[in-house]
C-alpha cells in the first residue's frame, strides 16, 4: 500500500466555493482509502487528489493495480473494509455488487449529481455505483485505402488480410462483436451470430488483439488498414503520419463506462461522498477532460473543439452510444469465450 504525502496545498484551477463541501472541515485527521486504475496517476494526483486533500484536511491514500487484484483486496477485507471508494468498469462492479461488496451511493448528498448525463447517473440500478467517465468504441481506418461506414465492412473483401480485431476477452471483443452482430441483422445481445461470421473470416484477419499498442504497432507498421478501437487510444493512432480516420458506422458506436463504487460498510461514507462530488464537478471534470485523462460524464463541461476531437464528447455523441448491459456482460462471458475458443480458435 502506497501512503501520499498528508498536504501538498497544491490547488487546482478549480472554483472551490461552488462544490458544496463545507463539512468536509470537519474531517480533520481522517483518512479516505480509494482504489483506481494505475492509469495517468500523475495527473489525478495534481488534479483530483491533491487538491481535494487541501479542501477536507484529510489524507487521501491511493491504492492501484489492475481490476482482478483490486477486486480481491475488497473481497478478502469484506468483512473489515480497507477500501472506502473504488472506481471499477461496470461489469467488474457488478460482479462486486452481486457478492455484496458494496452499498449504494446517497445521490442526494452529491451536488454534482443532476449534472450528469442520463447514462451515467444509475447505470447498475440501485444506484450501485455511478458513472465518472465513458469512452466510445468504433474502428480505425487508413482512409486512404478503404471507406468504413458499417460494422460489417471490417468482414468485407476490400479489407481481407488487412484487419486486425479484438479478442473476446478484452473490454473491446465483446462491444465489437455486438456491433457486428447489429450490422447483419441480429437482434437482442446475442454473439453468436457475429463470433460466427469472424470465425468464417479467420484466414481474412490478421491477428486477435488484446492490447491497443500492439494494434498501434501494426497499423504503423501498415500490416493493417483498420481495426475496433476504443477513443481513449484515438490519440496513438491518430497522429502516426498515415491518413486515419475514426469512423462513425451506420449502425452507430459501442463502448464501455466506468463507475464509482462505495463498499460496504467501510464507516468512511460522508467523506468518500464529498470526493465523489468534487470528482464530479464542473471544474474536475473540465480539467480532467482538458489534460485529456478522462471523456467527462458531467453533461456542463465544455471543451475545444481540439480537446473533443480526442475524447467522447457531447449530448449527441453519448446519447448515440449502443452500451452492452453489464449483467448481460457478466452472464455471458464466460459462454462467450467457450463459444469464440471453439469456433474462432480451433
Amino acid at each position: 500500500m502506497t501512503r501520499r504525502p498528508a498536504k501538498t496545498r497544491l490547488l487546482a484551477a478549480a472554483s472551490l466555493s461552488a462544490l458544496a463541501l463545507a463539512p468536509a472541515a470537519h474531517a480533520a485527521d481522517k483518512t479516505l482509502t480509494i482504489s483506481v486504475y494505475s492509469f495517468a496517476q500523475d495527473e489525478f494526483k495534481e488534479i483530483v487528489y491533491d487538491p481535494f486533500e487541501e479542501i477536507c484536511d484529510c489524507d487521501i491514500v491511493v491504492e492501484t493495480g489492475n481490476s482482478v487484484e483490486r477486486l480481491a483486496k475488497i473481497e478478502a477485507n469484506k468483512d473489515d473494509p480497507v477500501i472506502d471508494m473504488a472506481v471499477l468498469s461496470t461489469h467488474d462492479a457488478m460482479g462486486a455488487a452481486r457478492k455484496d461488496l458494496l452499498q449504494p451511493v446517497d445521490v442526494s448528498k452529491l451536488s454534482n449529481y443532476d449534472k450528469l448525463y442520463d447514462i451515467a447517473k444509475d447505470p447498475l440500478g440501485d444506484h450501485l455505483g455511478i458513472g465518472y467517465t465513458f469512452y466510445a468504441t468504433s474502428i480505425v481506418y487508413r482512409s486512404d485505402k478503404v471507406t468504413v461506414e458499417s460494422w460489417a465492412d471490417l468482414m468485407s473483401p476490400e479489407l481481407a488480410g488487412n484487419v486486425a480485431f479484438p479478442d473476446v476477452t478484452t473490454n473491446q471483443g465483446p462491444p465489437a462483436l455486438y456491433m457486428l452482430g447489429q450490422a447483419m441483422g441480429s437482434e437482442g445481445y446475442d454473439l453468436s451470430p457475429a463470433i460466427e461470421e469472424v470465425a468464417a473470416h479467420a484466414d481474412d484477419i490478421v491477428t486477435y488483439y488484446v492490447r491497443s499498442s500492439q494494434l498501434a504497432q501494426l497499423m504503423q507498421q501498415e500490416e493493417i488498414w483498420a481495426a475496433p478501437v476504443g477513443r481513449f487510444a484515438w490519440g496513438r493512432f491518430k497522429d502516426n503520419g498515415l491518413p486515419m480516420e475514426w469512423a462513425r458506422p451506420k449502425e452507430g458506436q459501442t463502448g464501455g463506462m466506468n463507475v464509482m463504487v462505495m463498499t460496504a460498510n467501510n464507516g468512511n461514507e460522508d467523506l468518500a461522498l464529498q470526493f465523489m462530488d468534487f470528482w464530479l464537478s464542473t471544474d474536475i471534470q473540465t480539467a480532467l477532460a482538458e489534460a485529456l485523462v478522462d471523456s467527462p460524464a458531467n453533461a456542463e463541461v465544455e471543451v475545444s473543439d481540439e480537446v473533443a476531437e480526442n475524447l467522447t464528447y457531447g449530448a449527441e455523441t453519448v446519447a448515440s452510444l449502443k452500451l452492452l448491459p453489464p449483467d448481460v456482460i457478466l452472464d455471458s462471458r464466460e459462454s462467450w469465450l467457450e463459444e469464440w475458443n471453439a469456433k474462432v480458435l480451433k
